[in-house]
């Protein structure tokens, strides 16, 4: 278990498992079949898109479940807390904002029930990536800054890759949450390529991991999660 004091989450709600499926009867399928080994859904673009995405969000909280969408809210201030606000309106649990100050502050100043979430730097960027880009620093120097700026703008926590989830417990407030997307349970060869295991994610001072497709593409997806959440209560215990 990580050094860091932990925070006061169910050890069955620290794993998120990212719905991406492309339309509300192959969600409601995986739903049902995971059942009580998943207790927090992540649905983003693709679900958005497919048209049935707050309708998904309502069976889901009647269900008991909690609830992140990740849109990555990208547009003027404005724009962001009125889409905030919007989301606040479904009781939404984590929402993400990819953008600068202003959007945070928007985004933040307009939540009530809604958690906001900086996204720092996707786990699919490597350092090669960061180069393009144009950012003269590394992943951790650019993770550090936009999470300390997140925090100071009123965001309850940062979407972040295990890799910097240590550097982000010793040098910014324990109160920020940090969420760890791009988890694998043994090496990989996909586009997540800034990745971590369930037991190093936690071990650095993760407070959620999001998992995807090795548990949506496992032979049995709930018995995945279930192997997953056993792991995290022997972790948290």
């Amino acid at each position: 278990m990580s050094h860091y004091p932990p925070k006061n989450i169910p050890a069955n709600e620290r794993l998120i498992f990212a719905l991406d499926v492309p339309d509300a009867e192959t969600a409601l399928s995986l739903i049902d079949q995971l059942g009580d080994s998943v207790q927090f859904y992540k649905l983003g673009l693709e679900l958005f898109l497919s048209g049935a995405y707050f309708e998904l969000v309502t069976e889901l909280k009647q269900r008991g479940k909690k609830i992140f969408a990740d849109l990555k809210l990208f547009d003027v201030p404005a724009t962001v807390a009125a889409a905030v606000r919007q989301l606040d309106k479904h009781q939404v649990d984590f929402c993400t904002v990819h953008g600068q100050d202003a959007m945070l502050k928007a985004a933040a100043d307009a939540a009530r029930h809604t958690q906001v979430l900086a996204v720092t730097a996707l786990t699919s960027l490597d350092q090669g990536d960061l180069d393009d880009l144009g950012f003269q620093c590394d992943a951790r120097t650019l993770v550090l800054s936009r999470a300390r700026r997140a925090l100071q703008l009123g965001c309850a926590g940062v979407i972040s890759s295990g890799l910097e989830a240590e550097a982000l417990r010793q040098h910014i407030d324990h109160q920020l949450l940090v969420i760890c997307p791009g988890i694998r349970p043994v090496a990989n060869d996909d586009d997540q390529k800034r990745t971590v295991s369930v037991a190093q994610a936690f071990a650095l001072g993760a407070d959620h991991i999001v998992v995807g497709r090795p548990i949506r593409d496992a032979t049995n997806p709930a018995a995945a999660a279930n192997t997953m959440q056993q792991q995290i209560q022997s972790i948290f215990q």
